[in-house]
């Protein structure tokens, strides 16, 4: 037998089955939705444009999200972006890898989703520049070329990436921005990420 309740008075409530004796659920609010309220979710953005180094390198510049050693939490990576600011000078593949957490340090402002809220901090930190443990690639999501803005339509808008659970950075990890070559600083990156217990 299952009971529901009313989550915010405990109060028992009626379900409603089908014709097969299956739950008949309708889902009201975003998936992340929960989550926010309950103070769990959290962002971070470049705040100018950053260059970003060649490859898969510990000696890295972009945009990191670090978990450190201890926390006791897990940081489940919700959404990555991207878009340029102004036109790359080289062309190339994005993507993620990950790595054990160097020395990144926690130099960006971090926020938390529920806008306003200041009783709940991250504890992750957000880095644009760092020496990382020995990085992997885990993703590769798009490209950028060298085109003049006005005519490089894909990669000029932003684009978000959502893992859909697939991308859990623990405790002593980081996930961080990959590109194939070194460019000028022309991309910016954002993270959005929930924090549970491990």
């Amino acid at each position: 037998m299952i009971v529901l309740r009313k989550r915010s008075t405990g109060s028992p409530v009626q379900g409603e089955a089908d014709q097969f004796n299956q739950m008949v659920v309708s889902a009201q609010g975003a998936n992340l939705q929960e989550a926010v309220l309950d103070g769990r979710v959290f962002s971070a953005a470049n705040a100018t444009k950053v260059a970003q180094t060649a490859g898969i390198t510990a000696a890295w510049t972009g945009l990191g999200i670090a978990n450190p050693a201890g926390s006791g939490k897990n940081l489940i990576i919700h959404e990555f972006g991207y878009a340029l600011m102004i036109a790359s000078d080289v062309a190339g593949l994005i993507g993620l890898m990950t790595a054990p957490v160097g020395d990144m340090a926690d130099n960006l402002t971090k926020y938390n989703a529920l806008d306003g809220e200041a009783t709940t901090s991250s504890i992750a930190y957000a880095d644009d520049g760092a020496t990382l443990g020995t990085p992997v690639l885990k993703r590769i999501l798009s490209s950028a070329g060298t085109e003049a803005m006005d005519t490089n339509l894909f990669p000029a808008a932003p684009q978000i990436y959502y893992p859909e659970g697939s991308l859990i950075i623990p405790p002593g990890r980081a996930v961080a921005t990959y590109f194939t070559l070194a460019s000028t600083a022309c991309f910016v990156f954002h993270f959005v990420w929930e924090e549970i217990d491990e």
